[in-house]
């Protein structure tokens, strides 16, 4: 009997990568999924934090893919490998700040030595050629392919026929006639297949959830950075980059404004470590300020800014908590500032 052989597909929770195991599966290649946790997908943040938008849960995507799949699924945290490639990419940011290239070149290498540590064969991505303006161009993916060390047990399943053939399709692991020929930035194909699958839900088509797309969350990163004096980060800096509303009143001082009762719960795990801000005479949000060198007039500012942002918003007086990262708290009562008090620069 033929060896059945096995394979490793990269599963972001988009559409693609969904079609593309398939595609394999269907050839009885045994197939398991992988998704890389670089701490900027906004899924993964999601269910680590417990914080939804709208406080309504919604479902891990990747995991939710896998799942109908009916494959094992693995996912592997890169959080502290993966600065190097957000910091310092060598091919360069698209868009935003999105380091595509460097990370698919990286995210290809892990699987690589995942299937060498586990006796895989080969690996499988959804990529689609001229799809992403960044990453998934023909003269590209011969890049990722190399620089990744795959080479040529890198299979793209949707794009195979305008790709030269791979290894698993030389050597008959995988019948290349089966394989597709996919590309442009069209997605009426996939959906189309989706269709004929049987696959009756799915993500958006392009798929994808990482915020370094995101042009409101890259000025937020950039922001940090700046005042920060540094291009580095923790995972609790760019996780709380992702919730609240940031705004920066003064160049020495951030204020992190929770928005909804979720993100309340959880930025209140966060007292100790920031000076914080809280109502007490009516319901609102949690403040946390990223800053040193507080005076009594930024308190004041704060805690007017945090009232607005409460119940309270259109009495007369707040009664607030101002808690220092060191020292005692105390309570004070503030006029909550009016909506055009707040100015727009202020916003980050």
């Amino acid at each position: 009997m033929a060896q059945q052989r096995k394979a490793v597909a990269l599963i972001s929770g988009g559409l693609d990568s969904m079609l593309a195991a398939k595609l394999m599966l269907d050839q009885g290649i045994h197939v398991e999924g992988i998704t890389f946790f670089t701490g900027f997908c906004t899924d993964g943040l999601h269910h680590m934090s417990g914080v939804y938008r709208g406080n309504v849960p919604t479902r891990n995507h990747a995991f939710w893919v896998a799942d109908q799949l009916g494959i094992e699924h693995h996912i592997i945290n890169i959080v502290d490998e993966y600065k190097e490639i957000v910091i310092n990419p060598k091919h360069g940011y698209g868009a935003h700040m999105n380091p595509c290239l460097d990370c698919k070149i990286f995210m290809v290498g892990k699987a690589m030595e995942w299937i060498e540590e586990n006796g895989f064969d080969f690996i499988v991505t959804g990529e689609v050629v001229g799809q992403r303006p960044k990453s998934q161009r023909k003269e590209t993916m011969p890049i990722i392919s190399h620089e990744s060390g795959a080479d040529d047990l890198l299979v793209r399943p949707l794009s195979a026929i305008n790709l030269p053939a791979t290894r698993p399709e030389r050597e008959g692991w995988i019948d290349r006639d089966k394989l597709l020929g996919l590309s442009g930035r069209s997605r009426k194909p996939q959906i189309q297949m989706a269709e004929e699958f049987g696959i009756k839900e799915f993500t958006q088509p392009s798929g994808g959830c990482c915020v370094l797309t995101d042009e409101n969350y890259t000025h937020k990163l950039q922001d940090f950075w700046t005042h920060r004096g540094e291009r580095n980060y923790e995972f609790d800096d760019i996780l709380l980059l992702n919730m609240g509303r940031h705004l920066r009143p003064n160049p020495h001082f951030k204020l992190i404004i929770s928005r909804e009762e979720s993100e309340t719960r959880y930025m209140e795990g966060y007292r100790k470590t920031f000076h914080h801000i809280k109502t007490v005479s009516h319901a609102g949000p949690i403040t946390l300020i990223d800053g040193d060198r507080l005076t009594p007039e930024d308190w004041q500012l704060a805690a007017r800014i945090t009232a607005r942002f409460s119940q309270g918003r259109n009495e007369e007086s707040v009664e607030v908590r101002l808690a220092p990262r060191e020292g005692e708290a105390r309570l004070i009562s503030v006029n909550p500032m009016k909506p055009d008090e707040i100015l727009k620069e202020w916003y980050v």
